[in-house]
């Protein structure tokens, strides 16, 4: 076990909560709560989890990803020009693309969700879940260096 091997376990925590958060609402409480309760009930139930959520992923799981992110990628000797090079710059840097798309579209999420618009906030949810995997797959598809 080395210090590394600690910063990476962050980073891969963070991001499993992070992805099996946005899972666990979508797959278990959404049909749930759409079942058995009315609307109005529904809607504050659906709000708290999601500011809830919002908070705990703004405050706690970004920063590590963030500080973690980039001290893997320091340690690796990762630079922005070795960013385009074939194999683990392209691939790092296609995952901190989608990683932002994400990031963006969650934020659109909360903003469509705070003025009750909530076709807008469907379709930024799926959009931010359907890239929180994609930035899994492109980090399991990182070449091992």
């Amino acid at each position: 076990m080395t210090w590394w091997s600690a910063v990476r376990f962050l980073h891969v925590l963070s991001a499993a909560l992070w992805v099996g958060g946005q899972l666990t609402v979508s797959l278990v409480l959404l049909p749930v709560v759409r079942r058995s309760m009315d609307a109005q009930r529904r809607r504050e139930v659906l709000n708290a989890v999601g500011r809830r959520f919002g908070l705990f992923t703004a405050a706690v799981l970004l920063p590590v990803q963030v500080v973690t992110g980039v001290a893997i990628a320091g340690h690796k000797g990762v630079t922005w020009a070795s960013l385009a090079d074939p194999g683990y710059g392209r691939i790092l840097a296609a995952k901190l693309l989608l990683f932002c798309a994400v990031m963006a579209a969650a934020a659109l999420h909360g903003v469509a969700s705070a003025k009750g618009r909530p076709a807008p906030a469907r379709a930024m949810a799926m959009a931010s879940l359907a890239g929180s995997l994609g930035v899994i797959l492109l980090a399991t598809a990182l070449p091992v260096t």
